[in-house]
């Protein structure tokens, strides 16, 4: 009985030891077009944005530390109400790496789908993520190559 009493206050004490919980005010969210707004908003914007629904068990230590970790790694990683942080060479990077984690399964992660099964993307969410990441990398090379060649004829009128 010492050990559960002991096993039992410890729990409480480590109650007293808050997660960062945090859902900074968003800057400027991706546009993006509805459908695909609505997939990200479903499936990613709890770990990818600053507009985490926090689940009853992160309020509860230890899950609330790793829950407050996944979240604050996620956002690092790409935060769509960040959008306007990121660079074009970041942008790409997003994109591909976005493309890359749908194609092989590896987001939304998969201990998070069972306490969220509305975030489990079909094979269509799938298909229309991907097509959009290709599409939204290529305009991003379009833009880039359109500035380089104005710099280059500005170089040419001087």
């Amino acid at each position: 009985t010492r050990i559960l009493f002991a096993v039992v206050a410890l729990f409480i004490l480590i109650q007293f030891i808050p997660a960062s919980r945090t859902n900074p005010p968003a800057e400027i969210e991706i546009k993006a077009p509805a459908e695909v707004q609505a997939i990200l908003e479903r499936s990613c914007y709890d770990c990818h944005s600053n507009n985490t629904t926090w689940p009853f068990y992160s309020y509860i230590a230890p899950v609330s530390w790793l829950v407050a970790k996944d979240v604050m790694e996620g956002r690092r990683h790409v935060n769509f109400t960040t959008w306007n942080q990121y660079d074009a060479d970041r942008l790409a990077d997003i994109f591909d790496d976005l493309y890359d984690e749908i194609d092989e399964g590896e987001m939304p992660l998969w201990f998070y789908v069972p306490l969220h099964p509305k975030s489990k993307l079909s094979e269509t969410d799938k298909n229309i993520l991907k097509d959009w990441a290709v599409q939204a990398a290529a305009d991003i090379n379009l833009d880039e190559n359109a500035e380089i060649g104005s710099e280059i004829e500005d170089e040419h009128d001087d």
